[in-house]
């Protein structure tokens, strides 16, 4: 794809969206009809912020979808390695029942699993919600690692260890900078489901687990758009959040933060 039709779709598809939902969050209700007008409000974020639940449940939200994303990655790397670099009897048939999960309705998934939830104890607790989160997230983890396993050619992994090196070396200097762009969107799209899901927290955390779609949810039946614009704003700053936490533990985990202190060295 030529990089200025990537340019102008992001700047139509998420640049002006963004723009248009900050102003919305300070601007006053419009209805179909009435004048548009150019007040300034802050009615929106005070609502927000004034809810005293608001920054237990982005706590409580961030952590698990934290996590979520280390169950996935823990999960997720050694499957897409083995999807992409093994050949096995009813590997495609692996690959299928993989992503089954994306076809089965979430309140059929919530009820089933509650059940379970219950037997073992872990309902109505943030662990049990975290484990729930990995139905619909983990298949888009598998597939996205294979992806990326696929682009890395297996014969400089093997050089690697010719030279001495073991597999948790290998991994650490070579997998993983190198996968870096396909945890990325691993780890964005497992924080963005994760923080999306109400029915799967509301169902398995019994009320005692309030996420921000918990106290989220509620305000669409308000039909207050700047108060909306203000939840959505919010929201859209958790995952960012995240990504860079998981940044910072992948370049820990790849030894930079020491490279680079030898370096200066």
């Amino acid at each position: 794809m030529k990089k200025w039709i990537f340019y102008v779709s992001a700047f139509l598809l998420f640049f002006i969206p963004a723009v248009l939902l900050i102003v919305k969050s300070f601007t006053p209700v419009w209805r179909w009809g009435e004048p548009f007008t150019f007040d300034w409000t802050l009615r929106g974020w005070e609502t927000f912020l004034l809810d005293s639940r608001i920054f237990e449940a982005m706590m409580i939200s961030l952590f698990i979808a934290l996590v979520v994303t280390f169950m996935n990655l823990f999960a997720g790397i050694p499957a897409g390695k083995a999807l992409s670099h093994s050949e096995f009897k009813g590997k495609s048939a692996l690959e299928v029942l993989v992503v089954l999960p994306l076809f089965l309705p979430a309140m059929a998934a919530a009820v089933g699993l509650h059940i379970t939830m219950i037997r073992l104890g872990l309902a109505n607790s943030w662990l049990g919600v975290a484990i729930v989160h990995l139905v619909p997230t983990i298949p888009y983890t598998i597939k996205v690692m294979k992806s990326g396993y696929d682009r890395l050619n297996p014969d400089m992994l093997q050089q690697g260890k010719m030279l001495g090196a073991g597999s948790w070396h290998v991994f650490r200097t070579i997998e993983l900078p190198m996968l870096m762009p396909s945890i990325r969107s691993a780890v964005f799209l497992t924080v963005t489901i994760s923080m999306s899901q109400y029915v799967l927290t509301a169902i398995i955390g019994g009320g005692n687990v309030i996420t921000l779609p918990i106290i989220y949810y509620p305000f669409l039946q308000s039909v207050d758009d700047t108060v909306m614009a203000a939840f959505s704003v919010a929201f859209a700053i958790l995952p960012v959040l995240a990504v860079l936490f998981v940044e910072l533990a992948a370049t820990i985990l790849a030894g930079r933060f020491s490279m680079s202190k030898r370096g200066a060295l």
